[in-house]
């Protein structure tokens, strides 16, 4: 189930496929970007349906639709995370990123929107991993 906030994020971003054309393999054939390995699911599961966003945390990072693990780099002393849907590397704003609870496997982990679903890169959450 969508809290309300990721249903007030969808309500917002919903319409914007319509108006900018999105492909299907943008938003993928099977759908098969939507889902993490089988043995992760579970894990994954508890800690998205969980987490709230740093910065507003009466709002929440909204659920494994929306989150995955992910690629960073650093350039300059900032933090990029890979977006799953294009593969582009996205600034991570220090008030994303969190602070007050561990990642569920050690790995990055980024929730954001799609990129057909917002006209600006947008971050949710973002938690930075310590797996070596």
């Amino acid at each position: 189930m969508l809290n309300r906030a990721c249903k007030l994020l969808l309500m917002i971003a919903l319409p914007l496929p319509l108006v900018t054309g999105v492909k299907a393999d943008e938003l993928g054939q099977d759908g098969a970007h939507r889902h993490h390995p089988l043995q992760d699911q579970l894990l994954h599961e508890k800690f998205y349906s969980s987490w709230h966003m740093p910065d507003n945390p009466v709002l929440s990072c909204c659920n494994s639709a929306d989150c995955y693990p992910t690629e960073v780099r650093y350039v300059d002393g900032r933090i990029y995370a890979r977006r799953r849907e294009d593969g582009k590397y996205i600034l991570i704003l220090s008030q994303k990123v969190e602070r007050n609870r561990d990642n569920p496997d050690g790995r990055n982990h980024l929730c954001a929107p799609p990129p057909s679903a917002s006209l600006v890169d947008t971050v949710y959450c973002f938690a930075l991993g310590g797996a070596t």
